[in-house]
């Protein structure tokens, strides 16, 4: 298997899955760096052997995953194009994050977004250029993939599988039409070996991976008694569920918890809407109220009536059987409120208008179209505006419109910056007014505990 997008969660939660299958033995993951190479240089130095650390309230586990054979700089497109054209090579996994997908508010793949229109010249420049020529160097995880999957037609290796691991609705179709859409600028004849030869496999991914500190390594020396420059600290739940074909065949992930299934967009709902979306919720509303962990803000009684309001809201559209809402609901506390689990609201935070769409604005307009105001997965989006109201430092792939945006005032400028998630809501002037009312509940005076 081929990785693009090595980082903590996926190192917690494929490689933890692919070690435990029993067929482990029979497949190695080489992952891929996305903006820089350190990850990839620390796990190399230690034989890419690393310690997943269990974090439970009531104490931590230890285990060496091995999963991963091979770690490489993600700019290293000689060695990505030689692994993904080689006949052995049956699957490449993806989190690049939601930003990465080059998605406009619609959904739909946007060739003008960051970064994407200079993959398109690079790609068509490499597809045109005869030996010997310099060619521009994809810069995006997706065009690189590409430029990747133009060097296996040409190999004659056969059919791959590409599995999405974001937290996307659909993700298997985001990442096949974005790929279709890069893979223009190489030629039809690319495109259509695409279609013909890359399944795109949708997944619902689960389990909070909080970023690894100095006091993480530290705890791994004293307690293991060897040195690990790079482990991952998780809580002990996971889940995966998967959706799609593998042409090339796949490790037996089902056989270490994974579930397969034909419909996956009610678990992708449910994650997306529940977990992802009161993370959000707790990122905005949490921050502007002085606190800095899911944990402290989920403590917080103002930000844990706007997480049960939003919850009852989305629960109105999650009615596919098993789904077991009050239960995954319940679970979601629990989980939150593990405070050894340190996940910071800033990492939540990042990329709001990509993620805003898929985790918002769905349950605010079925509840709208349902007959009701919406108020829960309103206040979310108030939240965040009032967020970057405060705080000019976020990442966000959008930002200088964010920027612009906030130099407007009043309605106007909460139009402007609900555009910037979704055309459709920024256009109603019920949903504005609405949200613009609920702007500055998290900003009173008297409710912040501590200055953000």
């Amino acid at each position: 298997m081929v990785h693009l997008g090595l980082g903590a969660f996926h190192r917690s939660h494929q490689a933890w899955y692919t070690q435990h299958a029993p067929d482990a033995a029979e497949w190695g993951i080489a992952a891929f760096t996305g903006r820089r190479p350190d990850a990839a240089e620390v796990l190399s130095a230690q034989d890419c052997l690393y310690t997943l650390v269990e974090r439970s309230a009531g104490g931590d586990s230890f285990e060496v995953i091995g999963s991963i054979v091979e770690a490489v700089d993600g700019a290293d497109l000689t060695r990505l194009c030689e692994l993904v054209a080689a006949k052995e090579t049956a699957i490449v996994t993806l989190t690049i994050t939601e930003a990465a997908y080059g998605l406009a508010a619609d959904g739909t793949f946007d060739a003008g977004a960051p970064g994407v229109a200079e993959d398109l010249r690079a790609l068509s420049a490499a597809a045109s250029g005869g030996p010997g020529v310099e060619r521009p160097a994809p810069g995006t995880p997706l065009g690189r993939l590409v430029l990747a999957l133009a060097g296996r037609r040409d190999s004659g290796a056969g059919p791959i599988a590409v599995v999405s691991c974001d937290n996307l609705s659909a993700n298997g179709e985001v990442a096949r039409r974005a790929v279709l859409g890069l893979a223009s600028g190489w030629g039809s004849g690319l495109t259509q070996w695409i279609e013909g030869n890359v399944s795109f496999v949708s997944t619902s991914v689960d389990r909070i991976t909080p970023r690894t500190t100095e006091e993480d390594i530290a705890e791994v020396a004293e307690q293991c008694g060897y040195s690990d420059g790079s482990p991952v600290v998780a809580e002990p739940f996971r889940n995966w569920v998967l959706s799609g074909d593998f042409p090339a065949g796949r490790p037996r992930w089902e056989d270490a918890g994974a579930v397969v299934v034909d419909d996956i967009e009610p678990y992708e709902n449910r994650k997306l809407w529940l977990l992802n979306g009161s993370h959000s919720i707790l990122a905005y509303a949490g921050q502007l109220r002085g606190h800095a962990t899911v944990a402290d803000a989920l403590a917080d009684p103002a930000c844990r009536q706007a997480v049960e309001d939003f919850w009852d809201e989305a629960a109105h559209h999650l009615q596919a059987a098993g789904l077991d809402i009050p239960a995954y609901r319940q679970a979601l506390l629990e989980r939150f409120g593990n405070a050894r689990i340190a996940h910071r609201l800033a990492q939540i935070a990042a990329d709001a208008t990509t993620k805003l769409r898929m985790r918002a604005v769905p349950v605010l307009t079925a509840e709208r179209a349902s007959g009701r105001t919406g108020s829960g997965a309103a206040l979310m989006l108030a939240a965040w505006i009032d967020y970057v109201a405060v705080n000019g430092d976020f990442q966000d792939p959008l930002a200088s419109e964010i920027r612009a945006a906030n130099e407007l005032e009043g309605t106007e400028r909460v139009q402007a910056l609900l555009r910037l998630v979704s055309a459709e809501i920024a256009e109603d002037s019920s949903v504005v007014s609405l949200v613009s009312g609920l702007c500055g509940t998290f900003t009173a005076k008297s409710a912040a505990p501590t200055p953000l």
